[in-house]
């Protein structure tokens, strides 16, 4: 087995995680979170748009917002239970997830950047990108690494 490879993404064996133990603790801990935040926007009375992000939803269309980040909360859950199933069980899949994960800090950037968010502060969402993005990537990368006593020798040595 080589010590990186980008096949770790979709492994024939999907049970097994062969890299390092952090990559998993790091997705728990993003997935702890990530869980916790589409709660709030699901049950939150105001999903969390005023409340947390400070935006203003006495405005006309302050509903629909409201509703809007709602069901990006229901999105989220469903990016959460598939995590979770793949931290519980199908561990061999941990480099996909943290493949998406990234990719979603990198759309949240762009969009984000292009249509920003008004509100009466920063939304912590948009603090806590610019934090993960980076971390994400290394944590990325370190999921395609195969720790050594996995690895298999060439044959002859």
């Amino acid at each position: 087995m080589k010590a990186y490879s980008l096949g770790r993404l979709l492994p024939t064996n999907t049970s097994e995680y062969f890299g390092p133990r952090i990559v998993v603790v790091v997705l728990v801990i993003l997935n702890i979170v990530g869980t916790v935040r589409s709660c709030i926007h699901i049950f939150a009375p105001d999903s969390g748009a005023e409340s947390i992000a400070g935006m203003d939803v006495t405005v006309a269309g302050g509903s629909n917002a409201i509703a809007l980040l709602a069901q990006w909360g229901g999105a989220q859950l469903l990016e959460a239970i598939v995590i979770w199933a793949v931290v519980l069980r199908y561990r061999g899949l941990v480099p996909l997830m943290m493949l998406i994960v990234t990719l979603e800090q990198i759309v949240r950037t762009l969009i984000g950047g292009f249509k920003p968010v008004t509100s009466a502060h920063t939304p912590p969402g948009a603090v806590m990108t610019n934090l993960l993005l980076p971390i994400c990537v290394l944590v990325l990368i370190a999921s395609l690494y195969v720790r050594r006593r996995f690895r298999t020798p060439p044959a002859g040595e």
